[in-house]
């Protein structure tokens, strides 16, 4: 291996993180190399990611498009594997140096496990992972002395704010976020409102289902869970605050009332940069903010009343157990009946509203129980609202 360069493995890299990823990777040839690609079913962009960046392996989870993806690469010498087994398997690899973890949902749970087991730095854009067993995941990495480096650019910006304060207590974290398509619209709208609407970020460019999230708020909801967990604060220390222009990425308020902000633009390549180059900052090549032409800047309090997805995610972090794993699997299946137009975008919260009341409560869940719990939970939903 050559000395210096940090071995990357990238979990999702056909998604919107995992493209950004190759980005910043492919503008840093002299810091970073691939050493593994994943996807789940977008084989054609795999081969192609795989034929630039010459990984050591490839893995597609879709176990019937092994055989393309094999053949396209076989002249190239990258090995490919197939299925999700695989993806647990490849993480651990000794010559991986950090797993990005850009695997959309639940997905994403098990190969965290199994990298922080390997005691592989892990850049973790898959909020999911910490919001279904953020207790499980944060105790493992203490274990293995294995550092969680946030991707999320609010995340990252509290990461941020924090470095030089460790000794210093935190008295809120102020978690700014868009507002989404749907900011300043009327509530009878919003129920109107199509999916091709609410995939029409004003700042971001994103997949569809963290792109719907963030236009119920269950986005920001997911981060307070995260933040919880990754920076060990009281959810109610948790504020959540709209700030359309996305430039202030979130702050940190300290006890002596000073309040530390992250400033760039809004381009998830500046946050990916810095997980994969910490605790070093490195040259960028992308565009930087212009303070001079920058626009008014604006907080609000979230409109709680429409948006409710924000207050279940509180409700499920307090009663913890396996309620957030309840929450985060009916928000899943919700995303997709609406995706599908089988509801409209508000009764996403009623979904989730109903899931937590329904399901049982299991205090201190196992892994095991929360893979059953994402099961039940996921295949009720979908037998009801006739997901494929």
């Amino acid at each position: 291996m050559t000395e210096n360069i940090k071995h990357i493995a990238i979990l999702g890299s056909t998604g919107s993180i995992g493209t950004q990823t190759l980005q910043v990777i492919e503008t840093n040839l002299d810091k970073f190399s691939v050493e593994v690609l994943t996807a789940n079913h977008n084989a054609d962009l795999l081969i192609e990611q795989a034929k630039k960046f010459k990984p050591n392996c490839v893995v597609i989870a879709d176990k019937n498009l092994y055989k393309k993806v094999n053949d396209a690469l076989f002249d190239d010498g990258i090995k490919v594997f197939c299925g999700s087994e695989s993806i647990e398997d490849v993480v651990q690899f000794k010559d991986v140096d950090i797993v990005v973890q850009a695997l959309v949902g639940f997905a994403g749970l098990k190969p965290t496990i199994k990298a922080i087991e390997s005691k592989k730095v892990i850049a973790l854009a898959n909020k999911e992972t910490l919001v279904v067993a953020g207790e499980m995941i944060t105790k493992k990495a203490i274990e293995n002395n294995v550092p969680i480096l946030p991707v999320d650019s609010e995340h990252s910006a509290i990461f941020q704010c924090l470095v030089g304060e460790y000794l210093n207590p935190i008295k809120k974290i102020l978690l700014t976020a868009s507002g989404g398509a749907f900011f300043g619209w009327k509530k009878e709208d919003i129920e109107k409102a199509t999916p091709k609407q609410a995939l029409n970020h004003p700042n971001w460019s994103m997949g569809k289902k963290v792109t719907i999230d963030s236009a119920t708020l269950m986005n920001k909801g997911l981060e307070v869970i995260e933040a919880k967990w990754l920076f060990n604060v009281d959810a109610k220390n948790i504020t959540a605050v709209i700030h359309p222009q996305s430039i202030v990425h979130s702050m940190v308020e300290f006890m002596d009332g000073s309040i530390k902000a992250q400033m760039a633009t809004a381009d998830m390549r500046l946050p990916i940069m810095y997980a994969l180059s910490y605790p070093k900052r490195i040259q960028s090549s992308f565009p930087c903010l212009d303070i001079f032409s920058l626009p008014n800047i604006t907080f609000s309090q979230p409109d709680r009343d429409t948006f409710r997805c924000l207050d279940l995610a509180y409700k499920a972090i307090e009663q913890g157990g396996n309620i957030p794993a309840i929450m985060n699997a009916a928000n899943e299946i919700a995303v997709e009946a609406f995706l599908q137009e089988k509801i409209n975008l508000l009764e996403i919260a009623d979904i989730i509203e109903n899931s937590i009341t329904k399901y049982t409560f299991i205090k201190n869940p196992s892994f095991e129980d929360y893979l059953q719990t994402d099961s039940i939970v996921r295949e009720e939903l979908k037998k009801q609202y006739q997901i494929k």
